[in-house]
């Protein structure tokens, strides 16, 4: 197609190169530019004129003049130079393109075609960058400069790979617990179990005096005998986590097997077909969904060893173990969970041997769920037994007529359930608290003598968290559950107390064996250079002269093992043996004045007492 006369007078004539330049090839997109840089080479010329004008391609902006198709007005100047068109170094096709663009006014197309050549860019120079990476590594399947079909694949499916990977390592492991992540520990050192986790100083001033035997919580649980741990599992306290610990995360002669797609393990003690754990990840709900205080001790001997005789029946040592929450965050907790449409339909409630009746404890909704319920119903319900749940699942129901509110006045009521609730807990062979899960983990190790494999997790961040709640609904909240609240800060209380004693005791073992390895130390090297120094002087006397003072064939035995003995009583020793055995030093030092042995012996010894 033949441009018009007053085109080719505006482009001018063609573009020749300098002599020595590389010949014109049949690919015109790629020495359009060597052409323009030829033609910006030369002095007056039009692309030297519009070097310092808008990159081309682009317009001039909407208040530019439209394109005219009478020929332009002849220039010889600089000026008539920067009046020129930009895309009058363009092909010819790509000419037309935005001859087409500056006429209709298409912004928008403009745009997507800048957009697009510019991500072609970045995605050639990515295309370099990572081909320049590849042949680093892999040597001769990349290139800097050009990447065949096969490097191609290659690099686009090792990318896959690590795509893939990553999403199954985030799938697999989920946080810190990550098997995979193990290795860390030989690296880097062990956190101190101890820290404050809850932002909090971890000194405290305790509010309520409990007793050494109240704080000293040591278990004789013996896995291989007739004990059994049984786990009190209360709604939304972190209790399903702590459960998988017992299960998947401690260190066993015999470990629990645990299949994949089951939630039940078999937990053996060593060498019987007898579980030494019941809880829900064991045993499942036995007695019942959720079962309390009241149930468990009821019904735990009775499905135990319900089919063996009473006169059969071994002397077990049930141990019962539970976790506590704060109130507040349980509460709303159990609320979210409500609203997902959980019921617990299937707890049994059962008390004096019997269930509840409908009349004693009626229900707060009417169709097959609470799903969806707001905050405000759910705290309006004086039937709900979310409030207050941590004393009753805690307490001996059967004291206060069970369910029914009509055995004694409701003040009443409470005083003996709070009480009877915080005995439980204080005589429990262990209790932990979701807000310290590292302490929880340290006192279930020193309590049980059994350690876990993995160190726990502070979650800090959890769907009660995410709830934003007034100052007045957190008031009402905590009315709702004061007697709750009440055996929180005492169960916190002796946790933490619990923790500090254990601690001090730990120090106290430490610093006590390492003062007895020193003793040892001590008298064994103070025994070993007595010996040699004796030997030493018996070897340079002659044997009839030895024999002739000394009667006895070995004198320094007894002086050896004398000095050993006090040198292990050093602490026992008063200061009236000590001058007994200084009176003795003086006696026997008058009998043998021409003993030179005894005398160094007597001085060596009484030195060592001195520098004691």
């Amino acid at each position: 197609m033949a441009l018009p006369a007053f085109a080719a007078r505006a482009l001018g004539p063609p573009l020749q190169p300098e002599q020595g330049a590389p010949a014109r090839t049949t690919c015109p997109r790629r020495h359009s530019r060597v052409e323009a840089e030829l033609a910006a080479s030369r002095p007056g010329s039009v692309a030297a004129s519009v070097r310092a004008s808008p990159p081309r391609g682009v317009s001039l902006g909407f208040n530019s003049p439209p394109l005219q198709d009478k020929p332009p007005k002849a220039f010889s100047s600089l000026a008539g130079a920067l009046r020129a068109p930009l895309f009058a170094l363009l092909p010819r096709g790509r000419r037309r393109r935005m001859h087409d663009l500056r006429r209709r006014w298409d912004l928008g197309s403009l745009c997507r075609a800048l957009l697009t050549r510019g991500l072609a860019a970045v995605g050639h120079s990515l295309k370099h960058v990572l081909s320049a990476i590849f042949s680093k590594i892999f040597g001769p399947l990349a290139s800097v400069g050009n990447m065949d079909e096969k490097s191609n694949k290659l690099l686009l499916a090792l990318v896959m790979l690590f795509l893939f990977a990553v999403i199954v390592l985030q799938y697999v492991c989920p946080g810190t617990e990550c098997q995979l992540l193990r290795l860390q520990a030989f690296s880097s050192p062990v956190p101190d179990p101890y820290r404050s986790e809850d932002e909090s100083s971890a000194r405290f001033v305790p509010r309520y005096n409990f007793s050494r035997g109240d704080l000293l919580r040591k278990v004789d649980f013996d896995i291989k005998g007739d004990d059994l741990i049984v786990f009190l599992h209360i709604q939304k306290t972190g209790g399903t986590t702590f459960g998988r610990h017992l299960v998947r995360n401690i260190q066993l002669e015999q470990p629990c097997e645990c299949r994949v797609g089951q939630k039940k393990c078999t937990c053996h003690r060593p060498g019987k077909r007898e579980t030494w754990l019941f809880s829900r990840f064991s045993t499942g709900w036995s007695c019942g969904l959720h079962a309390d205080w009241t149930e468990l001790t009821s019904c735990v001997p009775a499905v135990v060893d319900g089919k063996r005789d009473a006169r059969l029946r071994p002397s077990r040592n049930f141990h019962y173990i539970t976790i506590l929450r704060d109130p507040v965050s349980r509460y709303l907790s159990e609320w979210r969970h409500v609203q997902r449409g959980a019921t617990w339909k299937a707890s049994l409630h059962v008390c004096d041997g019997r269930p509840p009746t409908s009349e004693e404890l009626p229900s707060c909704y009417t169709g097959d769920d609470w799903s969806g319920c707001p905050l405000k119903e759910f705290m309006d319900c004086p039937y709900n037994l979310a409030n207050n749940r941590q004393v009753r699942m805690l307490s001996d129901l059967t004291l206060v007529g069970c369910y029914n509110l009509s055995v004694m006045p409701e003040k009443q009521r409470n005083k003996v359930l709070l009480e009877s609730a915080k005995s439980n807990l204080k005589h429990m062979a262990f209790f932990g608290l979701t807000e310290f899960q590292r302490k929880t983990q340290y006192l279930f190790e020193k309590t049980f003598n059994m350690n876990f494999i993995s160190p726990f997790t502070q979650y800090n961040t959890t769907r009660a968290s995410s709830v934003e709640i007034s100052e007045e609904i957190q008031k009402r909240i905590e009315g709702l559950n004061f007697l709750d609240m009440e055996l929180y800060s005492y169960a916190k209380d002796l946790f933490l107390q619990r923790y500090q004693f254990m601690r001090q005791k730990e120090h106290q073992d430490a610093r006590r064996k390492r003062q007895e390895q020193r003793k040892f130390l001590k008298g064994r090297f103070l025994q070993t250079h007595f010996q040699s120094q004796s030997q030493g002087q018996s070897q340079s006397q002659s044997p009839g002269q030895n024999l002739s003072q000394n009667p006895n064939p070995n004198p320094n035995q007894n002086l050896t093992q004398n000095l050993s003995q006090n040198l292990t009583q050093g602490p026992n020793l008063n200061s009236t043996q000590r001058e007994n055995r200084g009176s003795q030093k003086q006696g026997s030092g008058q009998g043998q004045g021409d003993s030179g042995t005894s005398n160094g012996t007597n001085d060596y010894i009484g030195s060592v007492e001195t520098w004691r």
